[in-house]
């Protein structure tokens, strides 16, 4: 892990600055021709970005071995407060989008390998390999009209009720701005699952052992129950914690469609803007995040099958 956030932090510092978005420029924003030459090189020398690179990426390295990330450009605040409150809003989207995909693509999945080769079957094919190729952006645009602007059963974007304060906002109210793009997520989220439980399905209903358990009557859910269930969880468990990367990656444009304040919303801005503490510090966040979402598929691969077990008996 320790590799990897050195890699992708020199990787990404080296991106930014080799971008065309002037820093300086973006921090100033439209007041940038009532500024002297004289103040931007003040600003500049303040931001440490009159040194060179390699120079900035080291004082930068050594300010976050000792636990500060720096301040945001654009925020004005202290990069690990502004991660923590846009994180605490994406979590509650991508944990929703991440339950509700896996939990719907696993039963999808199973449901068209016990019908295999019937209308249900091909139906969900059919659905999953449309999403499958559907652009996350294109889907929260067509969900936004549909349920927000054409029916109105929901608000057309944001994290909370415009001009409430915040002190009034329920939590009624940040469930009703967060139902479509979490909608959105599971939509997409479910093809990757659903497909992969079904072809692993049909491999078992295939095997040796469940023939025999076939000809000694069992069959149905008893049948999938017993020999079927803990051999297409396990992958799809793993495929469920190893697709945290891709969730990140469309709740950055769903929340863009949305006008969702989370963190994605943060990315884009910060890249936008030059930002550069507050995108490699969102950078370092997201690569543990995932990091861990693999961690975890890992673990519980130890929990549920004994044979991943070494030195244990069977």
């Amino acid at each position: 892990m320790v590799t990897l956030l050195v890699a992708i932090c020199f990787i990404s510092f080296l991106l930014v600055k080799n971008s065309p978005i002037d820093p300086i420029q973006a921090y100033i924003g439209a007041d940038m021709l009532k500024v002297s030459p004289e103040q931007r090189a003040k600003i500049t020398e303040y931001w440490g970005l009159d040194q060179p690179v390699m120079m900035q990426f080291y004082h930068w390295g050594s300010a976050v071995l000792s636990g500060d990330m720096g301040t945001s450009m654009i925020y004005r605040r202290p990069v690990m407060e502004v991660i923590g409150e846009r994180f605490t809003n994406s979590l509650a989207l991508m944990l929703s989008a991440w339950v509700l995909s896996g939990v719907i693509g696993f039963v999808m999945g199973i449901i068209a390998a016990m019908k295999k080769g019937s209308w249900i079957d091909r139906l969900i094919k059919w659905y999953c390999f449309t999403l499958a190729s559907t652009p996350t952006f294109w889907m929260g645009l067509l969900v936004l009209i549909v349920f927000a602007v054409w029916l109105g059963w929901f608000p057309v974007g944001m994290g909370v009720p415009a001009g409430v304060l915040a002190e009034d906002v329920t939590l009624l109210d940040r469930i009703q701005h967060l139902i479509l793009p979490a909608l959105t997520l599971s939509i997409v989220g479910i093809a990757n699952v659903a497909l992969h439980t079904r072809e692993k399905l049909i491999d078992v209903l295939a095997s040796d052992y469940v023939l025999f358990a076939r000809a000694r009557g069992k069959q149905g859910m008893v049948l999938f129950w017993r020999h079927g269930l803990r051999n297409v969880a396990l992958p799809a468990i793993t495929l469920q914690f190893a697709g945290f990367s891709e969730l990140f990656g469309g709740a950055v444009l769903a929340e863009q469609v949305f006008s969702y304040p989370g963190l994605g919303q943060a990315t884009v801005e910060a890249g936008l803007r030059g930002d550069v503490p507050l995108l490699l510090g969102i950078v370092i966040f997201t690569t543990i995040f995932v990091f861990v979402g693999n961690l975890l598929a890992d673990i519980s691969y130890r929990v549920l099958d004994p044979r991943t077990r070494e030195g244990r008996k069977v």
